[in-house]
């Protein structure tokens, strides 16, 4: 069973939660969404935003008070068929707005991991990274002038001698 004290409090901090005129008393459809998906109660599947959207327009209310949210809980929980002591205990021990263990993983999106992979680079930024995708520093983003003999290309430098066997 999930102690009233503890769940006012998570009310009264998510109410306010990206809203600077709230006293905490009531909660709007965006704060609610934001608490329900830190506490992992809308996961994609069994409970969607749109699910949320829709039992929170039944109130016809802009912004609900702690009395009509736990009404709100309730009609959601009997459209799902999820237990609604279940889903306040899941959103009383999510921890303070803002802070999921989601943000200490670091985890890079699809699109940021492609652009920052150095083995997709191509042209002279590829040059910039040696095979491990370490930058190469000043190196990498200077042309030195290769003054050997060789074209830029040229992958059988300096094999001539062991070939032959002798020696300069």
């Amino acid at each position: 069973m999930v102690d009233n004290k503890s769940f006012s409090k998570q009310f009264q901090l998510f109410a306010k939660f990206g809203d600077r005129d709230s006293d905490g008393r009531t909660i709007k459809l965006s704060q609610s969404d934001k608490w329900m998906r830190q506490a992992k109660v809308i996961d994609g599947k069994k409970i969607t935003s749109t699910d949320t959207a829709i039992c929170f327009k039944k109130l016809k209310l802009p912004k609900l008070t702690e009395s009509e949210y736990t009404t709100f809980l309730e009609d959601l929980g009997r459209t799902k068929g999820i237990d609604v002591g279940e889903i306040k205990s899941m959103m009383v021990s999510c921890g303070n707005p803002g802070f999921t263990s989601a943000v200490n993983n670091s985890k890079t999106p699809g699109a940021v991991e492609r652009l920052t992979d150095p083995s997709k680079y191509t042209g002279s930024h590829k040059e910039r990274f040696d095979e491990s995708g370490k930058g190469k520093g000043l190196a990498g983003r200077r042309d030195d002038v290769d003054t050997s003999g060789y074209v830029a290309g040229y992958t059988n430098k300096d094999t001539y001698d062991k070939e032959r066997g002798t020696s300069t």
